[in-house]
Order: structure tokens, then C-alpha cells, then sequence
């Protein structure tokens, strides 16, 4: 199996899920099934339907993310020394060269990329575009919105 890259804030994160999946949600459905059960008929009873497809999604949830974290290789953007280079876990200050417009992005893997808190996914246009450069390089993006050109302005390991 591949290894699959996170940041140490991305695979506590999903710890954290885990341990919250098996100490309150499971025993939570496993009680709802049984009191659906009590009830009597369950050929018709749409509290034993509910329950046992929350049940479902629940363990299906635990597996996969017991998966990527066997198959996770962590890694702490703080213990990073990569010279000054985009590489995963980087945090990255870009400036769109034809607006001076910008942003701050982080380097991170799929499970924890969220554009709003500006984690971006490695394998999006914008990552793709910027992994192996260095501070004042300039990267052309091929994104869904037509090109964009963006200059490094810095690299971070935080």
C-alpha cells in the first residue's frame, strides 16, 4: 500500500475522529439499536432502519480511517530543513503577479486541506505548481479558471 502523506496536525486530527467514532458515536448506536429493537416488529420500524445505517456509515468511517493512518507517513512541517523549497507541509506566501494580490497557502494532504483556513491539497493544480520552487520563483497555475501566474514571495516551516 502507498503511503499517504499528512501533516502531525492532520493525523491528530483524525485520531481525534477515531477515538470520538469508538468511545461515544458507536456505543450511542449500538444503544439506539437496542432500544428500536425493544420496541417490537422491526419489518416496520424506521428507528431500527435509521439506526442500523448510521451504524453503518459509523464502522465504515472507523475502517477508513483506520487505513490511512496505517498507511499515513507523518510529517512535521516544524522539523522540516528542505533550503528554502516548496515541499509538502510548507506554508507558502504568493503574490498574483498581473493583480498583486496575496495569499498564504499550506501544503497539506487530501484528508486535511480546507481552502478556507488556507490548507490546500498536494495534489491540486496550484500545489503541483509550486513543489520544488523557492522564494522568488514564479509558478504558472493551470487551474479550472484559466492561468494564473503567482511569485514566491516565502517559505515557511511552520
Amino acid at each position: 500500500m502507498a503511503t499517504i502523506p499528512i501533516t502531525l496536525r492532520g493525523s491528530e486530527k483524525l485520531k481525534s475522529e477515531l477515538h470520538r467514532l469508538k468511545t461515544v458515536d458507536r456505543p450511542w448506536v449500538i444503544n439506539a439499536i437496542a432500544e428500536a429493537r425493544a420496541q417490537g416488529d422491526l419489518s416496520e420500524n424506521a428507528e431500527y432502519d435509521a439506526a442500523k445505517d448510521r451504524q453503518g456509515f459509523i464502522e465504515g468511517r472507523i475502517q477508513e480511517i483506520e487505513s490511512k493512518l496505517s498507511a499515513a507517513q507523518i510529517i512535521d512541517p516544524t522539523t522540516l530543513n528542505a533550503d528554502g523549497k516548496v515541499v509538502f507541509g510548507a506554508t507558502v506566501e504568493l503574490e498574483q503577479e498581473d493583480t498583486a494580490e496575496r495569499v498564504t497557502y499550506q501544503i497539506v494532504g487530501e484528508d486535511e486541506a480546507d481552502l478556507k483556513l488556507g490548507l490546500i491539497n498536494i495534489s491540486s493544480p496550484i500545489a503541483r505548481a509550486l513543489i520544488g520552487k523557492e522564494e522568488g520563483d514564479s509558478a504558472l497555475v493551470q487551474a479550472p479558471g484559466g492561468s494564473k501566474t503567482f511569485e514566491i514571495v516565502s517559505v515557511s516551516y511552520k
